[in-house]
């Protein structure tokens, strides 16, 4: 696989070379780039169109186009037009190639009409792509949140074939996956725990991020390594003009973001960077009551983010890019008990767990038809739980020596990538779009590492957990193309291969997108793929705790496996001079070699490759139909989504064999979103969620044996449905324009009728009076976690 790669990079870089070098007879090419002029920021989709014959095509991620049209005598006229920029002209000799760069100018006059979701690049009724959705951080910052803190998770939450793993919850369940089946890009580099604060705000900074891309399904050749979705985040390049910032400060985080150029329309730069603060707030009220028992403690939880980006242009086909994120949780206690002034007793105990990623880039326009991005990338996730015990007493009474006991415990986990990835985008006419290129990813992966040190008793040290080596490798060829004016088709194929403990998983997946017109506004859809994960998430919780372990494809355990059938209908809709888009797709997906914990099996103890031992492994399905209704433009804008789904699991080892719904099956998912605009500086916007309860398992019985112990019969696997969700949030937010910027400040409201909604069951058991009587029935509660919560938020820009 290794050497199929090689080969495939030099044969590339040949074409590269030779591809373009004689003009094609009787037609010429107009390439570039399209950027904002306000910024030097490059825009992603952008469509580049010439109105005489309809041919067009769109910017890629990289803000570069390339068009070729028959060659004549007369001028060709081209269209460029992106929503909320004004739009833009160009006449052009049609008998040679050019190279022309559009700076688009911001349009004030549509604030309202920005699009809310769906693909910038053609309608919806003209796209191949299905299950596909663009989100505008304009938007995102539009809608309410909790706490303040803007979140792009929760808001692709809201999106049909999307919901959260529970109240709160930054997870993502795409189509009746798990969130390991998700593959969560920024900047092209894989994120591998997007949740902060326990699962409860996610770790992008909406600030610092340019562009937002959810596949659900239909995936393109370019993507692999994952079954249920792509999540494509893409951070801002920085400011080529001018020097800007803009931050926040809110109840439980503050942010700040800092851009401008390094040498103006040569080099910028961009540092963003966010908080957590309610660890120092509280830390002065734990000390004080400590100390009011004559103790010491320190007590807390925080996390943070930092993202930073650099990019130059190295000249007019060249551009080099270095970015790089940060973000970690910490959760700590400290607590010191002074006996008298020598002897004490410390106990030291901590949880951390973060991400690490960085990316290296280089953009290369090798000829006027192709484009070439070569990519090195390195990821790391980690999480480590530790605890030390030390304690200082006398020997033999208060004359006797001191002595000091010290017991230290170190559980760590990791996985960490490198990468090198080279894609080619060539469009030798406006009827095709190529793409093609490869990946080499190593993997490492550490599922669980075991340290303990005792001074006192230097035999009982131990140290166990190796690290495990796995490498992956993929090619790739798609083609955009247009058959007829009303069939187009994506086609592609993928090949990857992962290498470990000597063992070769090959694979080989088709993917094949189609639709067919049937009037210019209506069309009917198709798409297929066959996709292969070769790394697993090990949960007990099912919510993205920090404690769930990353663990390779083993001789022993196989990869992940799924197909994808989804079909459907799109229909572009104008209604009173204002634009609707109107979507169905259902899907088929089944899968095979999913694994899950044994009964009663958990992270503790996972050292080396005991896991192995711990898992089973089963198949799943997942069906279902999704319904999406936008309004995309006018003073009030938003979208209708419906789900109607089901997802099933089955291990032969777990519920006795029998088929069962997975923990986050949910037959009914609905959410309406608005936003208003009263005038240019007051918007209003409202969410509304309903879904089905979560299932879970509940016991049916319970014995006491004696002694205290107790028996539990529990029931079938997830049997039980817990009470339906539902939520209203609100949020206002009023923006004022300052001398040197603007100040927006937002208004909150999360569960705004404070609907107690299931976070988990537990069992209260029955009592009775002194007399016999019973009080109380044993019966199962429900906890709920978040009441209605108002917040308010100061936003700025300078």
């Amino acid at each position: 696989m290794i050497r199929c790669f090689r080969a495939f990079l030099f044969g590339s870089l040949l074409l590269a070379a030779s591809a373009g070098r004689a003009q094609q007879a009787g037609k010429f090419t107009i390439s570039g780039y399209v950027r904002d002029q306000a910024t030097g920021e490059n825009l992603i989709g952008v469509a580049v169109v010439n109105p005489g014959t309809g041919q067009g095509t769109a910017t890629n991620t990289y803000g570069f186009y390339t068009l070729t049209l028959p060659a004549s005598a007369d001028s060709v006229r081209l269209l460029v037009s992106y929503l909320g920029y004004e739009r833009a002209r160009l006449a052009v000799k049609a008998e040679r190639n050019v190279s022309h760069t559009f700076q688009l100018r911001a349009s004030s006059s549509e604030l309202g009409n920005v699009e809310i979701v769906g693909s910038k690049e053609e309608k919806i009724a003209q796209s191949t792509r299905m299950g596909t959705i663009n989100v505008p951080i304009t938007q995102i910052k539009l809608l309410p949140a909790l706490l303040g803190e803007t979140d792009v998770l929760k808001v692709l939450q809201l999106l049909p074939g999307v919901q959260s793993g529970g109240e709160g919850q930054s997870g993502l369940y795409v189509r009746g996956g798990s969130p390991d089946q998700n593959l969560v890009l920024l900047d092209g580099t894989p994120v591998y725990n997007a949740a902060h604060l326990f699962g409860f705000f996610s770790v992008f900074n909406a600030d610092a991020i340019n562009n937002v891309e959810l596949i659900k399904g239909g995936f393109p050749a370019r993507y692999g390594g994952r079954l249920s979705s792509v999540l494509d985040i893409s951070m801002k390049e920085g400011n080529m003009k001018e020097f800007h910032g803009e931050g926040a400060v809110g109840i439980v985080a503050s942010k700040l973001t800092l851009e401008g150029p390094i040498k103006k329309d040569t080099a910028s730069f961009i540092i963003s960077a966010r908080r957590t603060y309610l660890d120092i707030l509280a830390r002065p009220l734990i000390a004080a009551a400590a100390a009011s028992e004559g103790a010491e403690a320190t007590i807390g939880y925080f996390f943070h983010d930092l993202n930073g980006k650099l990019n130059w242009k190295l000249g007019s086909r060249d551009r080099l890019y270095l970015s790089a994120y940060t973000g970690y949780d910490k959760f700590y206690a400290r607590t010191k008990d002074n006996f008298n002034d020598d002897e004490y007793s410390k106990l030291n105990s901590g949880l951390g767990w973060g991400n690490l990623t960085s990316a290296l880039r280089w953009n290369h326009v090798v000829n006027d038809q192709l484009f070439m991005n070569t990519h090195f990338t390195y990821s790391k996730y980690q999480f480590n739980v530790g605890i030390t015990q030390e304690d200082r007493r006398r020997d033999g009474g208060p004359n006797g020596q001191l002595r000091t006991d010290k017991f230290d415990l170190r559980y760590l986990s990791n996985i960490r990538d490198l990468s090198l990835k080279t894609d080619l985008d060539y469009v030798p006419s406006p009827d095709h779009y190529i793409r093609f290129g490869g990946q080499y990813i190593l993997h490492s992966f550490r599922p669980g590492a075991l340290q303990a040190k005792d001074n006192s008793n230097p035999e009982n040290d131990l140290k166990s957990g190796e690290q495990k080596l796995g490498s992956e490798a993929g090619l790739y060829a798609e083609d955009d193309y247009r058959l007829t004016d009303r069939l187009k088709v994506n086609g592609g194929l993928r090949l990857n291969g992962f290498l470990v403990d000597n063992k070769l998983y090959p694979s080989l997946e088709p993917r094949l997108a189609a639709r067919y017109l049937l009037t210019e506004d209506w069309s009917l859809k198709a798409a297929y793929a066959r996709t292969t994960q070769y790394i697993h998430l090990l949960t007990n919780s099912g919510i993205g705790l920090p404690t769930d372990l990353w663990v390779p494809a083993t001789a022993k355990v196989k990869p992940q496996r799924a197909q994808q059938i989804s079909i459907g209908a799109a229909r572009n809709l104008r209604f009173k001079d204002e634009d609707y888009e109107l979507s169905f797709e259902s899907y088929y997906k089944p899968m095979q070699n999913l694994i899950e914990y044994r009964e009663g099996a958990s992270f503790l103890g996972t050292t080396d490759n005991k896991w192995e031992d711990k898992v089973t492994s089963g198949k799943g399905w997942a069906y279902g139909a999704e319904l999406f209704l936008q309004k995309k433009s006018g003073r009030t804008t938003g979208w209708v989504g419906y789900t109607l789904a089901w997802s099933k699991r089955r291990f032969p080892e777990l519920n006795q064999g029998r088929i069962y719904p997975y923990k986050y099956d949910r037959r009914h998912d609905m959410s309406v979103v608005v936003i208003h605009t009263f005038t240019p500086t007051i918007t209003l916007s409202g969410t509304w969620v309903y879904g089905t309860g979560n299932a879970t398992t509940l016991s049916e019985g319970r014995f006491n044996l004696g002694q205290g112990g107790q028996y539990e019969d529990y029931g079938p696997r997830n049997s039980y449905r817990m009470r339906a969700y539902h939520r209203l949030d609100l949020d206002l937010s009023h923006t004022k324009k300052k001398r040197w910027g603007e100040v927006v400040n937002s208004f909150s409201l999360y569960n705004a009728y404070s609907r107690r909604n299931p976070y988990y069951l537990y069992f209260q058991q029955g009592y009775q009076d002194s007399n016999g009587n019973v009080q109380q029935k044993p019966s199962y509660r429900q906890v709920s976690l978040f009441p209605i919560i108002p917040s308010f938020s100061k936003s700025f820009k300078f």
